[in-house]
């Protein structure tokens, strides 16, 4: 299996860290975002001309929170993934929470502090920071008050919902992202950072921007 993805991108972090915590083999090709003929190689894979995208022999997958889904239904007694209806629905609840509400409300902050001096595409944008600022206060504050009372996000131990809403908080620190209020979301992304699978995908970041 392949996996087509970008150290910058967090949605493809969730991917590469659902495949090392599950131990699979999977060949990581880094895509230069800035090159045309690679977005031109990127766009025949995926026509959202987005990553991560996931090749295994002849199938094509993207949309990070599928790929990770269908590593861990390749992985025979895998733990994060639960097979049982309603424990699996909560999983899934949380991911495409993270989805729809969480990772783009972390992702203006990402933008506008970081992404855009990175690129020289001007300065922040208050309209825009405070945009995110209403957003992150009622869903961080949703986060951090489901984990009041449990140290991980759904069931007694680790799932993908972990591992779907850690990967946009790759961008808090360089995207100056408010969430110091937030003690219980802290607590568990403190959790979430001791893992093995964040700290080896942490470290191969590191190794490609280097």
């Amino acid at each position: 299996m392949r996996l087509y993805h970008h150290p910058i991108s967090s949605n493809a972090r969730r991917a590469v860290m659902t495949a090392h915590h599950l131990g699979l083999p999977l060949e990581l090709v880094l895509l230069d975002l800035s090159s045309a003929e690679q977005r031109k190689h990127l766009l025949a894979l995926n026509p959202n001309e987005k990553i991560p995208v996931l090749v295994d022999g002849d199938f094509i997958l993207w949309e990070s929170c599928a790929i990770m889904q269908y590593l861990a239904d390749k992985t025979p007694g895998q733990t994060i993934y639960p097979t049982e209806l309603q424990a699996r629905a909560d999983v899934n609840r949380w991911m495409f929470w993270s989805a729809q509400h969480f990772a783009p409300a972390i992702a203006i902050f990402y933008w506008e502090n970081f992404i855009k001096g990175l690129i020289g595409a001007g300065r922040p944008d208050p309209v825009e920071l405070r945009r995110g600022l209403t957003d992150l206060e009622t869903f961080a504050g949703v986060l951090d008050g489901h984990l009041a009372q449990r140290p991980w996000v759904s069931g007694s131990g680790l799932t993908l919902a972990d591992l779907a809403i850690a990967a946009p908080l790759m961008a808090a620190e360089p995207g100056r992202v408010p969430l110091q209020q937030y003690a219980n979301l802290q607590a568990w992304f403190s959790r979430v950072q001791e893992l093995d699978a964040w700290r080896q995908t942490a470290l191969e970041e590191e190794l490609m921007v280097v």
